[in-house]
């Protein structure tokens, strides 16, 4: 093109010359400027509407020209054969991710950054009940109507899947996940997960019926033991039956932990949201952890907002926070230092509970909410915790749509946060 360009100069230039001669040799060099100017700038012309032309008619064979004009359109034409391979290439690999996807088993979606619907496999049409001929251009918003899907869409944070039963097939359960690309365009893909929900719910249905089936002879037990108790024994019996009693009642607390889990692991949304009046419902699990705390000399202090509760499950809620507060309590050393604390901000409500106990290495943080995960086998023991607290505060905060946090640092203490939607708060009436 630059050679294509100094032709050009060199043409305008000899015809310039050419004029110029011929004006002189006539007696006027401006009138033969402007003649033999005006001939090559309708020259010019006529290779521009060539130009037009032949890019309106989309001709692979360029016209027939000379000089500079001549490599223009050699120089087009060979763009031209270029972009119509890449464009061939492209609708070839589009087509074959079409016929790929449409093989798959899954819902995949494709959302523009309107949220309006633009493209989704066959799969969409079984398990998400599309419409190619009706719905595509439409605000996905308004074909999956589930609140619960729309929150989650909303809030823009898909490090979580979603889990909801799909909208048109009847028993079919769905875990939705969103993935964010190129300039606020979506990609949703929903799975069928209805047999692995029915094995976890096998799992579930197990250990609820075992806990519950061990109640009855763990209750027994317990009853022979503090009769036998009160009786006058021999030291080495007294000492042997009080050590049954001790860990016939951590099995108990087991049972019951296990009971609240399985319920909690039945779904993942709460039935319906009640208020909570969170100083009533933190007054009392302060109470309770200055009683267990009472040998160790701990010091526990707790602020709340005046201004929001919280909506959801009391006793979820109740058993979520005392479990965090409780484990501060028999985790940190003799005169800890416990900070109780409810606000709110933008993002929503916070509860946290921060301690200056032993702390806790990193390499642990991410695997605290597994169920029977121990940092210290010894010091669990001995604390007489289950191993379920922190699960059990992940699954109530789960079916709340809220998360939790944990910080901490070896010798410097810990930080559990537990973090909730702004839907999730509620203001406190003033009398």
């Amino acid at each position: 093109m630059q050679k294509s360009s100094h032709a050009a100069f060199g043409d305008l230039l000899i015809v310039a010359l050419v004029s110029a001669t011929i004006g002189l040799a006539f007696g006027s060099l401006s009138w033969g400027l402007v003649i033999g100017l005006s001939i090559w700038c309708a020259l010019q012309i006529r290779q521009i509407e060539k130009l037009r032309n032949w890019l309106h008619q989309s001709d692979t064979t360029p016209p027939e020209s000379q000089g500079h004009w001549g490599e223009i359109f050699d120089d087009l034409a060979r763009l031209q054969k270029r972009h119509k391979t890449k464009t061939k290439q492209l609708k070839e690999i589009i087509v074959r991710f079409q016929q790929s996807s449409s093989a798959l088993s899954d819902a995949f979606v494709i959302i523009d950054n309107h949220n309006n619907l633009e493209w989704w496999n066959l799969s969409a049409d079984r398990l998400l009940g599309l419409k190619a001929s009706a719905d595509r251009g439409k605000p996905v918003m308004n074909l999956l109507r589930d609140p619960r899907f729309v929150r989650y869409y909303r809030k823009g944070n898909y490090e979580d899947p979603l889990q909801l039963p799909s909208p048109v097939l009847n028993e079919t359960i769905l875990q939705y996940q969103i993935t964010e690309f190129g300039f606020g365009d979506r990609l949703l893909v929903a799975r069928d997960i209805t047999q692995l929900v029915r094995l976890e719910q096998t799992r579930q249905d197990f250990v609820a019926n075992a806990s519950h089936e061990l109640r009855t002879p763990l209750t027994v037990i317990s009853g022979y033991l503090e009769t036998f108790l009160d009786q006058e024994l021999s030291k080495p019996i007294a000492r042997a039956m009080t050590q049954m009693q001790i860990q016939a009642h951590r099995m108990e607390n087991l049972v019951s932990d296990l009971l609240l889990l399985s319920r909690l692991e039945a779904s993942q949304h709460i039935a319906d949201e009640n208020p909570i009046n969170i100083h009533r419902m933190l007054r009392t699990i302060v109470h309770d952890a200055e009683i267990l705390a009472a040998d160790k000399g701990h010091t526990i202090t707790w602020e709340a907002d005046e201004e929001y509760d919280l909506l959801g499950q009391p006793q979820e809620l109740h058993s979520a926070f005392s479990n965090l507060v409780f484990n501060a309590v028999r985790y940190s050393p003799e005169r800890g230092q416990i900070d109780i604390r409810w606000w709110m901000d933008q993002q929503g409500g916070h509860f946290s509970v921060k301690d200056n106990g032993l702390g806790i290495e990193s390499i642990h943080l991410s695997r605290l909410t597994e169920r029977f995960y121990r940092v210290d086998e010894g010091r669990s023991s001995s604390t007489g915790g289950t191993g379920l607290g922190l699960a059990i505060v992940k699954h109530a905060l789960y079916r709340h749509g809220a998360r939790l946090t944990i910080e901490s640092q070896p010798g410097k203490g810990s930080l559990f946060s537990c973090h909730f939607p702004v839907e999730m708060l509620t203001k406190i009436a003033k009398s």
